[in-house]
């Protein structure tokens, strides 16, 4: 008979980047080895170094203004070239005698960039926070590390979101072109107090933290929804965490500072308008396509919304004859969130840190795409890391709530010894997992526990150690979410927690637990779950539904507890089903509980 398995706790502290884990009476230390770049700042055969460069010294272009303080760092490290405005075939030319590209929005970074470079380009920082225009996939494809600057600008996103506030409350805007105009209508632009007036806050972030902190000072009461954001950092600053729902139904004015993603895309569209309160006003200083624009602009009509005002954009410039732009009740600034003095130069001194960090070997919290990965350790882990971060996303779907998560356990099951298996990868495609869905930031092995710790989560590893042959890396690998509700209340285990577990089996992933079920479903496309009780006909019920609407299975697992019980049925699907499709099976008498995913 076998021994009984062993556990063996351990902590992945986001502080050091150190997993101490017991092995018997020994303490074993796993600290990550330095994942250097090579620095290569030789010309390329054929080709001649910038005027004025100084030999052994890296090169940087700098494709777009930045400021002069982030200028003479640069200089004092490598041979800087200011080149603005280039050509796409200009960059092309420019960028194989460079080590470093620097740029803002303005310039698109794609595969033929990082071709042309011939393997010479090692970084590409990004000006600011978005990275929209730069080739993730390339860059790492070709061993190129890309950088942005998520924190200089904080400040100044947070302060014109106030300015838009409050000149929307008192119809600054407007009032100033009348009185240009000639006009003197003091009657017709009479405004609102912010005093008592509760405030929404979408997307407790940095931003989001800071506009509630200005907020409370003008005398407003705030509240705020992001499932990530940490209570006891909302408790100190004075903001309530509560669900989307409420956020929705009770504000005053709504202020947005979410990331554009495909689970925030016209997030406030017809459907959430209708259940504002009448009235309500909308600031957006975070991303235009959050908004479905023209359902804008029927709630504005309607008076559903009294007063929106937009510093971002679905489409940047919008139309010059569009209709939310041009509506009477809206004001609009051109993407000026950024736009100070004291931020663009914190922009320039961040940026211009991250690359000569990241030329010097060292690899930046701002990092977003992964590094280099020994190929051997890529081979053997490939299918686990899809696991990984697949168990993530669906652990992540199904919580319910604003509380926010706090507290994620993650469990390996090996044969192997702890120093004979690196879980760093892992560890990092979980967090990825976990956070992506409904974040902007690139979650990779540089910056997973940097941005876990940031959104208050801590993640800590346990490992079971299991008799048997250590030629399998993994046997199954499990996620637990503490002190938190669920979508599928059936996912929370005995112990309380949301837990999922899954294994590889034939290099593909697959889901073998969800509570205190077993199932046995492969990890591809979308899945459903559904609590039922135990009877004959259930998946054929629910089959017959999906059949009638067009969405075709491509798998499907029953576990239960006991016969004629209670079960839960796994059923992977191609499609999305319509929101008509979910509501028929939830209304086949024998299902108690559903819920679908996104994998």
């Amino acid at each position: 008979m076998a021994a009984p398995p062993q556990s063996t706790a351990a902590a992945a502290t986001t502080t050091n980047h150190r997993i101490l884990l017991p092995a018997g009476n020994h303490r074993v230390s796993l600290a990550p080895s330095v994942l250097r770049l090579p620095l290569r700042t030789h010309a390329r055969r054929g080709l001649s170094p910038a005027s004025g460069a100084v030999a052994g010294k890296p090169t940087v272009l700098v494709a777009e203004k930045l400021g002069a303080a982030g200028l003479e760092l640069l200089r004092e490290f490598a041979n800087v070239d200011c080149s603005y405005g280039l050509s796409p075939e200009e960059l092309r030319a420019k960028i194989p005698l460079c080590d470093a590209l620097i740029v803002r929005s303005g310039t698109k970074v794609g595969r033929d960039v990082f071709e042309a470079s011939g393997g010479r380009l090692r970084v590409v920082g990004r000006a600011g926070v978005g990275i929209d225009n730069v080739d993730l996939a390339a860059a790492t494809e070709h061993g190129c590390l890309v950088v942005n600057a998520p924190t200089a600008n904080t400040v100044a996103a947070a302060e014109h979101g106030i300015a838009l506030l409050t000149s929307m409350a008192r119809n600054i805007a407007q009032a100033d072109a009348s009185l240009k105009a000639g006009k003197w209508q003091r009657n017709k632009y009479v405004g609102v107090s912010l005093v008592g007036k509760t405030l929404a806050i979408l997307g407790f972030g940095k931003v989001g933290s800071e506009v509630a902190r200005r907020a409370k000072g003008l005398g407003m009461h705030v509240i705020a929804h992001d499932p990530y954001a940490s209570a006891d950092r909302a408790h100190a600053i004075g903001v309530e965490l509560v669900s989307m729902e409420e956020a929705m139904t009770t504000a005053d004015f709504i202020s947005l500072h979410m990331p554009l993603t495909p689970a925030t895309n016209k997030m406030l569209n017809d459907e959430t308008f209708a259940k504002m309160k009448k009235g309500v006003r909308i600031i957006n200083v975070a991303r235009g396509g959050v908004i479905d624009e023209d359902a804008l602009v029927r709630a504005l009509d309607s008076g559903i919304v009294a007063q929106a005002a937009l510093d971002v954009f679905t489409k940047e410039p919008p139309a010059p004859d569009s209709k939310l732009v041009l509506h009477e009740n809206v004001t609009v600034t051109p993407h000026l969130g950024a736009s100070t003095i004291e931020a663009q130069e914190g922009v320039a001194i961040e940026i211009a840190e991250a690359v000569i960090g990241a030329l010097k070997g060292e690899l930046a919290a701002s990092a977003v795409n992964a590094p280099m990965v020994p190929p051997e350790v890529l081979s053997e882990l490939a299918p686990y890391v899809v696991l990984a971060e697949k168990l993530g996303r669906l652990a992540v779907q199904l919580v319910a709530g604003g509380g926010g998560i706090k507290s994620v356990k993650v469990t390996y099951a090996s044969a192997r010894a702890p120093d004979d298996l690196d879980t760093r990868l892992l560890r990092a495609m979980i967090t990825k997992g976990l956070i992506e869905p409904i974040s902007s930031v690139f979650v990779n092995l540089v910056n997973a526990d940097f941005t876990a710790k940031q959104r208050g989560v801590r993640l800590t590893e346990e490992r079971i150690l299991l008799d048997g042959s250590p030629e399998t890396p993994i046997d199954y690998i499990q996620v637990h979410i503490a002190h938190v509700d669920s979508k599928f209340p059936s996912a929370i285990s005995e112990s309380g927690e949301i837990t999922v577990e899954g294994k590889v089996k034939d290099g593909i992933p697959h889901l073998t637990k969800v509570g205190a079920f077993q199932v046995d479903v492969s990890l591809e496309g979308s899945l459903i779950l559904c609590r039922q009780v135990d009877q004959p006909g259930m998946i054929g019920s629910v089959g017959s539904v999906l059949g009638e609407e067009n969405v075709n299975v491509s798998f499907m697992s029953v576990g239960r507890i006991a016969p004629r019980k209670h079960a839960v049925m796994a059923i992977g699907v191609d499609e999305e089903p319509s929101k008509g499709t979910l509501t028929r099976i939830g209304e086949i008498p024998a299902i108690e509980e559903f819920v679908f995913l996104k994998l």
